[in-house]
């Protein structure tokens, strides 16, 4: 009979997120799977069309059973995201405390809300079974970074919640050394806590990319969420400076996807007076991302500058190197460490304007051989470090040290 792992995640199918591919993955490697979920409505806050309170509140989708528990929507307004991040936790107590599934181990993938881990902790609890948690994001400096909370009663707070989902935690995953690091200095045993890197999609492939040695212009892309913590505001300033040294004609900024600060990025492209160096996509299925990265010459990333993005791999890192993408980063930490590591590209931090626009110089410059070096680099990076098979199989080796499955 085959082990069934209880996921729970406040984010699932068709909102887009790492653990919908880890849910099938686990069905094809002979495991059951069952999701704990909200009523999707990420990132645009309100309900996908066809789910809701009374429709779609269980499905089975690629064989995973899924139970969506009544949430509010976000709304993308700070009171309603509150609202959101609660009801979730009401919603899972309920459930938690009457369900009558049964499972060998429990499986939270935590993005924040980190309070969405409750629900999880009392399911194993009264189960009697293991609870592991994977950290995508840290807490309480999310919130007061990202969130902008920094009263004292609620960080108190938080902060006993966090430990204590800690402490009754089976085994805590992580994205990064950096996050071990942090939940050590907290007081959590070292052997608890296992570094288990993300890894891209398999539709993540090289797709045929344009003759680059031939280019007539530089095209840097960017594909994912656009939010605070992106620092993406930062282009609009890199494009003035470009315009003011009579390279606007030279340099693309691509942009694909949607998020909370679309608005905002939109304001200051049109204050910046570079409008032309910019071309917005909607957000589009994962699977055209690759087909969509090929027609330009350098993926880019950046990161608001604090200390928390600093120890964060961010997850569209393993999809640019998967497809083999140069790439471009503004950031610091962890993300500056691999890009310098595999050489696929250049990194400068997020503080220095100018170097950054000097990094854009350099691209422009570089003939096709150097640009494919680094191509090639990063793909060889993506296969050594972030394989899918090879993590997958770290995951059960982990289930089966522990004597679960």
């Amino acid at each position: 009979m085959s082990k069934h792992i209880l996921v729970v995640s406040q984010y699932y199918f068709p909102e887009n997120f790492r653990i919908n591919d880890i849910t099938k993955e686990w069905i094809k490697r002979g495991y059951t799977v069952t999701v704990i979920t909200g009523i999707p409505n990420y990132p645009k806050g309100q309900f996908y069309k066809g789910y809701g309170f009374f429709r779609k509140r269980k499905e089975t989708i690629d064989g995973i059973k899924i139970v969506r528990l009544p949430i509010i929507p976000r709304l993308n307004n700070s009171l309603f995201l509150a609202l959101n991040y609660f009801s979730f936790v009401i919603s899972g107590w309920l459930w938690a405390k009457f369900t009558r599934i049964k499972a060998d181990l429990v499986f939270n993938f935590e993005v924040s809300p980190m309070t969405q881990a409750l629900p999880a902790i009392w399911f194993a609890k009264r189960r009697n079974i293991p609870s592991y948690i994977y950290v995508q994001d840290l807490w309480p400096e999310n919130l007061q970074i990202v969130g902008g909370i920094n009263n004292k009663f609620i960080i108190k707070r938080v902060n006993k919640m966090v430990d204590k989902i800690y402490e009754k935690s089976t085994r805590i995953l992580v994205t990064s050394d950096s996050f071990k690091e942090s939940i050590i200095t907290r007081g959590v045993n070292e052997s608890k806590v296992v570094v288990w890197y993300q890894y891209a999609e398999e539709f993540y492939i090289p797709s045929t990319r344009d003759q680059i040695d031939k280019r007539n212009d530089l095209k840097i892309i960017f594909t994912g969420n656009i939010g605070q913590a992106q620092g993406l505001e930062i282009l609009p300033k890199i494009a003035r400076i470009l315009k003011d040294s009579k390279l606007s004609a030279l340099v693309k900024f691509i942009i694909v996807g949607n998020g909370r600060s679309k608005n905002d990025l939109l304001r200051d492209i049109e204050e910046s007076k570079a409008s032309e160096m910019f071309q917005f996509i909607d957000a589009v299925p994962s699977r055209e991302i690759p087909s969509i990265l090929s027609k330009a010459d350098v993926a880019f990333l950046s990161f608001t500058d604090n200390e928390l993005f600093s120890k964060t791999i961010p997850a569209k890192l393993q999809s640019y190197m998967a497809c083999g993408m140069p790439i471009f980063a503004v950031a610091r930490g962890e993300t500056e460490r691999i890009i310098n590591n595999s050489k696929c590209g250049v990194v400068t931090h997020p503080s220095d304007i100018n170097a950054a626009v000097e990094a854009i110089r350099n691209f422009l410059v570089l003939d096709g051989d150097k640009l494919t070096e680094m191509s090639t680099n990063s793909l060889n990076f993506s296969q050594e470090h972030f394989n899918k098979q090879k993590l997958m199989d770290y995951i059960d080796y982990i289930f089966m040290e522990d004597n679960n499955v």
